[in-house]
């Protein structure tokens, strides 16, 4: 097995929220076919690359795991060891879960909505306590402490506890030497491309990941990536169309 430590990043497939252009977050919702599609494809991607996962780590999160599943079956890896945290979940959106992006951007103004959505440290406004997407009604989150369950999160919260099981979880299987797969969510995977290129925190709010396509990354013995890429520079795949994917993220995080 080879001494540089391999990790593959995925997007979660389209979901069925992501379709319908709602706020999603915590909210637990499947892929849609063509979400389905882009997952086979990622693995397909994989597959005529020669990457072999030996671990996967996923959310708790349904579109994650399904993604993750669909892209095994095609590598014929569904017998790989696989972990699942909520730390790997997707930023919680607070009150704007469960809105339609672009009535929220005609309401509050666009320019609200992107601060919300993009800026790095300012959160939406928080979810009631009440509210039915609230995660404390939710079985997987049970045992979490209720002071860990967000009520809003920005992308700094994100980096804050997703880093805890970078080091604990993710790093201990790179150490090892396996082809690691992490398959999560748009803004949990920001988090995590953030602190392995050492992105501003200026610069961050402009990365837009594609849905379904492999990024991989080489690391060195720190755990660093060995080349300064950009990471869409780094899928596994046809390039330009990640890039078109990427720009097919972008115009639905305008709120339109």
């Amino acid at each position: 097995m080879s001494g540089m430590p391999s990790l593959i990043l995925m997007r979660h497939g389209q979901s069925t929220w992501n379709l319908e252009n709602l706020f999603t977050g915590w909210v637990d919702v499947d892929l849609t076919d063509q979400g389905r599609d882009e997952a086979r494809a990622g693995g397909a991607a994989l597959r005529e690359a020669g990457l072999a996962p030996d671990v996967v780590h996923t959310s708790l999160q349904l579109r994650a795991i399904r993604t993750a599943n669909l892209a095994l079956e095609e590598l014929g890896r569904l017998w790989v060891p696989v972990r699942r945290h909520w730390r790997l979940n997707e930023r919680h959106y607070g009150g704007l879960t469960g809105l339609d992006k672009k009535e929220t951007a005609d309401r509050y103004g666009e320019e609200q909505v992107h601060i919300w959505r993009r800026s790095y440290d300012i959160p939406p406004p928080p979810m009631e306590a009440d509210s039915a997407y609230h995660p404390s009604l939710d079985a997987r989150y049970a045992d979490l402490a209720p002071d860990l369950i967000p009520a809003t999160e920005c992308l700094k919260d994100v980096v804050v506890r997703m880093l805890p099981y970078w080091y604990d979880a993710i790093v201990p299987d790179l150490r090892a030497g396996r082809t690691v797969l992490v398959a999560a969510h748009g803004n949990s995977l920001r988090a995590l491309v953030m602190h392995l290129d050492g992105i501003a925190e200026a610069e961050i709010p402009e990365l837009n990941l594609p849905t379904g396509v492999p990024i991989l990354y080489e690391l060195g013995d720190d755990l660093r990536p060995q080349q300064q890429r950009h990471p869409l520079d780094r899928v596994v795949g046809d390039p330009e169309a990640a890039r078109a994917a990427a720009a097919a993220v972008a115009a639905q995080a305008s709120g339109r």
